[in-house]
């Protein structure tokens, strides 16, 4: 508990509580019903509030006011503390308990949030110390252990700034026949190439009779992945396939092709998948007589992951969302 402590502590930042937001926090939890609801609001009120000053000193828009935490109805029904950052989305604002090493998230803040910070709440100073950043929760308790730098938050707002949330492929949504542009069934994209011979396509996974037999549970698309001249103008094909799996668990199978006129993918070529860290989590490469590669893992409603395609220093990097 001390080294975790102690690492909080490196990249925590301190900033006073407010008049206002002090007795704003008041108002609100007065208006509750019990005094744990009532603790509970003041103390989500205060979090949501302190990030926003934060926010707002590193210039980054907010709209208080317009957050669920804001809403009366929302705080006697739920457990919530977001803060709606603009065009970008919803900020969840933990309370941390003083001396805790671990704090709560409630499953109702799990969707719909672009990240998570945590503020523990000093009264008797009138002080407040955000202590650090989460991409995404999928349980109710993280250790503080677990935090980023809060340099890792301004990185992840800018991110989403120019490259929205629903920007990331939403993989759950192709079940129900919404896929992103420039995602295409496998026939459409094949049909679509100005030479395609069978021999790029030997996977029996892949080829459209394959398919055809395959549960309809399955969907599949398909991209084209251009690393320019190091694979001889010509783009590889990147394959995705989702299936439900048990304990609500969705199914990814990826999968790499040559194209064109290349019998085989260029030796050296890697397919990896990245965890929402940034870590590589499954890899493969090509060898010199390879016509594709293949991954293939299981993942949780709301997790993000990416897909990364590269040889040599040349990298593309598809984001997805389950």
């Amino acid at each position: 508990m001390t080294n975790n402590t102690s690492k909080v502590e490196d990249f925590a930042i301190t900033l006073p509580i407010s008049q206002a937001a002090r007795t704003t926090a008041q108002r609100f939890a007065n208006q509750q019903p019990t005094l744990t609801k009532a603790e509970q609001v003041r103390l989500n009120t205060l979090a949501v509030w302190v990030v926003n000053d934060y926010l707002q000193m590193m210039d980054v828009p907010t709209n208080l006011t317009a957050s669920d935490s804001w809403n009366p109805v929302m705080q006697f029904c739920a457990d919530v503390a977001d803060l709606e950052v603009s065009s970008v989305g919803r900020l969840e604002c933990r309370p941390v308990i003083a001396g805790s090493s671990v704090c709560s998230i409630p499953p109702e803040t799990w969707e719909d949030r672009v990240g998570y910070v945590f503020v523990q709440v000093d009264d008797a100073s009138e002080e407040a110390q955000i202590l650090g950043f989460v991409k995404n929760v999928a349980t109710e308790t993280i250790t503080l252990n677990q935090l980023q730098p809060l340099e890792a938050l301004i990185d992840r707002l800018a991110q989403l700034k120019t490259s929205p949330v629903d920007a990331l492929v939403n993989l759950s949504q192709w079940f129900v026949g919404q896929v992103e542009a420039g995602w295409q069934t496998v026939e459409s994209l094949l049909s679509s190439l100005d030479t395609r011979p069978a021999y790029a396509f030997r996977s029996p996974v892949s080829t459209p009779e394959a398919m055809q037999e395959q549960s309809e549970s399955v969907t599949r698309r398909a991209k084209l992945i251009d690393l320019g001249i190091k694979i001889d103008n010509q783009p590889v094909m990147l394959i995705v396939e989702i299936a439900p799996a048990a304990n609500q668990k969705t199914s990814v199978r990826l999968q790499l092709h040559a194209t064109g006129n290349q019998m085989y993918l260029p030796a050296g070529v890697h397919l990896k998948v990245l965890d929402n860290a940034g870590a590589v989590f499954l890899e493969a490469q090509a060898r010199s007589a390879d016509n594709y590669v293949q991954l293939q893992f299981r993942g949780d409603l709301q997790e993000e992951f990416s897909v990364q395609v590269s040889l040599g220093d040349m990298s593309i990097t598809e984001n997805f969302v389950i």
